[in-house]
């Protein structure tokens, strides 16, 4: 019954959910850095023009046409200038984006990812011009690329923060996991052995001084110990019974052999186990597996049946399926989707731990095997296992 808790696994499921919760945490103020970076590249942008055509104008004012016969207008890397009539034609332009004359206003521009500064002049004083216009490529997706970086690179730090803060907290529920279950082992290996003991000792007063209806009240109570403890058993070795080899079983001899065990306990509720199995039906099965499917399946129908009643335990082929079914006339179920859940019980008042049909259910998973389930509450149930005569090792 081992808890098998993954650290790693644990570990990293939560620590994409405390992620996805900062990054949900994260998006309006990271929605609001982003526009503020955006206006904060603009006014950035805009500064950067004014001084590109303050230095233009500086460059053009100290030209004196009296000792110079040409004008080298300035260049530059990122920049570029022109400058224009006034009525927007080009006099002189690097600027290879149509500038239409309705935008030549004083001021800062947009047009598309393109940005430009428009200087007027108040006459047409250097070389005819009205406008100097100095522009710039405004890259929007760098700077969405330079705050997705950020926000990424937060994410991959809390992730990894959180991860190894998780993974150190989770040790030591995992030591205590691992003590709870050498507890179990310790506790179940305590408990097989006086178990043993009683039954060892019930059989060999049987042998000496015949039946007595006392004795036989507490065999069938240390089987149903036993029971409870093979089941006990079975979750602890789980595992290891997963990885066993299938075998060739004689159903029918191994369906009789259970009932006769079960017999006393039936025989203490005066209860009739009928047997309708038919002879030498043969199947490929893990015997652990099969055992846990037959007992946990007879059992709850001698518990759940009213006294001095009938079970039915029946074995049959049809066609190339085996069909074991388990019949009983007791209280019936009202929810039989949740008869395979762990721990669940609809009566309290009988017993158990509510762990025996949901072995049953994880067996009749792993093996492909088909279940019908009938019951109607008052008036008994009826469970079905189709199984196939021979099956894939």
């Amino acid at each position: 019954m081992k808890l098998d808790i993954n650290e790693s696994r644990f570990s990293l499921r939560y620590s994409i959910l405390y992620t996805l919760i900062v990054m949900a945490i994260l998006l309006v103020p990271f929605a609001i850095y982003d526009n503020y970076t955006y206006n904060l590249e603009e006014v950035k942008t805009e500064m950067a023009l004014k001084k590109k055509s303050i230095q233009i104008i500086n460059e053009m004012e100290k030209f004196d046409s009296r000792f110079q016969s040409t004008f080298t207008f300035p260049r530059f890397k990122s920049y570029q200038a022109g400058l224009y009539d006034r009525n927007g034609n080009a006099i002189f332009t690097l600027i290879k984006e149509p500038i239409s004359a309705l935008n030549l206003k004083q001021g800062y521009h947009k047009q598309g990812n393109y940005r430009y500064y428009v200087t007027e002049f108040p006459d047409e004083y250097y070389f005819g011009a009205k406008y100097l216009v100095t522009g710039t490529e405004f890259n929007i997706y760098t700077i969405l690329f330079n705050i997705l970086i950020i926000f990424l690179s937060i994410l991959a730090v809390t992730f990894l923060f959180s991860f190894m803060i998780l993974k150190n907290f989770s040790r030591p529920f995992k030591e205590i996991n691992r003590a709870l279950d050498d507890f179990i082992k310790d506790s179940m290996h305590e408990i097989n052995t006086p178990l043993s003991i009683i039954n060892i000792n019930i059989d060999m007063f049987t042998e000496k001084f015949g039946k007595n209806r006392h004795l036989s009240r507490i065999k069938s109570a240390a089987k149903i110990l036993s029971s409870l403890y093979d089941d006990m058993n079975y979750l602890i070795k789980e595992h290891t019974i997963n990885k066993s080899d299938k075998k060739r079983i004689n159903f029918s001899k191994f369906l009789k052999k259970s009932a006769d065990y079960f017999k006393d306990i039936a025989e203490l509720k005066d209860i009739t186990l009928h047997l309708e199995i038919e002879d030498d039906i043969y199947i490929d099965f893990v015997p652990t597996k099969l055992q846990k499917i037959v007992d946990n399946n007879l059992s709850n129908a001698i518990k759940y049946s009213y006294e001095g009643g009938e079970v039915i335990l029946s074995l049959k082929r049809d066609g190339d399926k085996i069909v074991l079914g388990f019949k009983d006339y007791g209280i019936g179920i009202k929810d039989t989707q949740r008869i395979f859940s762990r721990y669940y019980r609809e009566d309290h008042t009988k017993g158990g731990f509510g762990i025996g049909l949901n072995i049953v259910g994880k067996i009749v998973n792993e093996e492909n095997i088909g279940v019908k389930i009938v019951s109607e509450p008052e008036k008994g149930s009826y469970f079905e296992y189709t199984f196939t005569e021979k099956s894939e090792k």
